[in-house]
């Protein structure tokens, strides 16, 4: 377990919109999800405004370290829209019109006013990319190289994650399990260590709470090892149990 090769990705959100709450990003959850799917962990998120050198400064330190790099937002067809832009900037490539996006724009809108040179926008790509299929809204995702660029509107991401579906190399699913147990979770936070050490390849999270006048915690076991799951679980519930706590299987 311990050299089983880890694929990882980035998430770069992009939009003024996020960073000053007007928009609250529900992308990160979606794209862990089903990048756990894919065998490949998120390994970082961050958030930038619009700006050129914000994108470019992000984009180049994110994809150099990780194998898979997504952004999510600014490719829609406004003048404000400049991810597109900035993402070739950062590759030190031009910015071409894709003629498959052309086309697949122009039959889209065809019968919704015809496509504008607005709406064309879209169309526009860094020079050598490739496009991600968007069933939603026609306007296509874009990939180069490792770089995955996708719409803001968390559906249509969506959407654009199932054209993705099997097409990413990446290393086994994750399996997550969950336990839980009404105790601080300081209380317990060595007794977790501690089986968290006796197996390899696991990692356990612990997600506090506060309900019905009680303190609880919800443990979650993660591991692409289901059986290493399955005996890092039972090894908590012993624990739990030694230390005078009722553990339930499933989580609170």
């Amino acid at each position: 377990m311990a050299s089983e090769r880890i694929w990882t990705a980035a998430l770069v959100v992009i939009g003024d919109e996020i960073l000053s709450g007007r928009t609250q990003d529900k992308n990160v959850a979606q794209i862990a999800q089903w990048l756990n799917v894919q065998g490949i962990r998120l390994a970082e998120v961050r958030v930038v405004a619009d700006r050129e050198e914000a994108i470019v400064e992000a984009v180049n330190t994110l994809r150099a370290r990780n194998d898979y790099l997504f952004t999510t937002g600014g490719i829609g067809p406004t003048h404000d829209d400049i991810t597109v832009d900035a993402i070739a900037a950062a590759l030190g490539v031009g910015v071409v019109h894709h003629p498959e996006a052309v086309a697949v724009l122009e039959r889209y809108y065809a019968t919704r006013g015809g496509a504008t040179e607005a709406r064309l926008r879209m169309a526009r790509v860094p020079e050598g990319a490739g496009l991600i299929e968007n069933r939603m809204s026609g306007a296509p995702g874009i990939r180069i190289g490792n770089i995955f660029i996708m719409a803001g509107v968390p559906h249509i991401t969506a959407g654009m994650l199932d054209a993705l579906t099997g097409t990413l190399e990446g290393g086994r699913p994750v399996v997550s399990k969950t336990i839980g147990s009404w105790v601080a979770e300081s209380e317990v936070a060595d007794l977790l260590r501690e089986a968290e050490r006796a197996h390899d390849g696991v990692a356990i999270g612990s997600y506090p709470f506060f309900r019905e006048g009680r303190t609880g915690a919800n443990f979650v076991v993660r591991s692409p090892d289901e059986a290493a799951v399955d005996a890092c679980l039972a090894d908590v519930a012993e624990r739990l149990a030694a230390a005078g706590h009722t553990a339930t299987p499933g989580g609170i």
